[in-house]
């Protein structure tokens, strides 16, 4: 019987945040796979536990994924657990967990820490819905491509980003989405020194032109304003009710599905398309 892989979230900051059941996951597992054995070894200490602890990270994936693989099927189990966090969001977790789907191996998930929840649940932009970006793109072009890609996007966007990028970031983000979109920009969470400064993004720019970024990001930005349709015509009201009555429906059905479609009125649209000679 194979074993089971279980995503174990990690403090994003506060050792003090691990769970009871996210610690017993940790010391029931047969072994650990980290992102950085080093980072991993310090909340094991915190513990008090000690635990095979093997390497798993974006450059040794093809390698070791395969290799946690077999042992999951010979029957072993294994927490996965990425630096801070939870594993497999904007994270090669994902691979690993799409490996063991793909053969069969059992997967759950512990409930934790996430930045990008807290830092959206604490940034006051609109929390009902939202899409997750990550990171963007080293790459100037397709950096900008992404972001182009969400010149329409009324949800709010949620990104994370190291402080050496950030400038270029912001200034990308500036000429996307213009300097007067919001954005609350978090950093250190959960820590002593925690930080949430809502403001816009061109503000933010020139903050940080004058100040070093310090710390990894969490940017919430504000979407976009919806777009207002504007009320047809009359006319091309009017249009509707005789293309659909040329497709076979009655006066009286054109103009209910038309009304129903525009918000008109039906005795409004009805005496209109009968003075037309429709």
């Amino acid at each position: 019987m194979s074993g089971m892989l279980i995503l174990v979230p990690t403090p994003i900051g506060n050792l003090g945040d691990i769970s009871p059941r996210a610690a017993e996951a940790l010391a029931q597992a047969d072994f650990i796979a980290a992102e950085d054995t080093r980072v991993s070894i310090k909340l094991l200490n915190h513990l008090g536990l000690k635990k095979q602890l093997i390497s798993y990270h974006e450059h040794n994936k093809l390698e070791s994924g395969p290799h946690i693989l077999t042992r999951l099927q010979n029957g072993e189990s294994c927490a996965l657990v990425t630096d801070a966090g939870t594993p497999a969001i904007s994270d090669p977790g994902e691979d690993l967990v799409r490996l063991c789907r793909e053969n069969d191996v059992p997967v759950t998930a512990i409930p934790g820490p996430c930045a990008a929840i807290t830092a959206l649940a604490m940034s006051g932009l609109p929390t009902g819905r939202f899409t997750f970006e990550g990171f963007l793109s080293v790459g100037k072009r397709s950096r900008r491509e992404h972001l182009q890609s969400l010149l329409e996007e009324t949800r709010t966007m949620i990104f994370y980003e190291a402080p050496h990028k950030l400038l270029t970031t912001l200034g990308d983000m500036q000429e996307a989405f213009g300097p007067d979109r919001p954005i609350c920009l978090c950093r250190e969470l959960t820590k002593l020194h925690e930080e949430a400064v809502k403001t816009t993004i061109g503000q933010a720019l020139a903050h940080y032109q004058e100040n070093s970024p310090r710390g990894e990001y969490v940017l919430i930005v504000g979407g976009a304003a919806p777009k207002v349709q504007e009320a047809p015509s009359m006319e091309d009201c009017i249009a509707r009710v005789n293309a659909l009555r040329g497709s076979g429906l009655s006066m009286k059905d054109a103009v209910k599905q038309v009304s129903k479609e525009t918000g008109i009125p039906r005795n409004t649209l009805y005496d209109a398309a009968l003075q037309s000679g429709s």
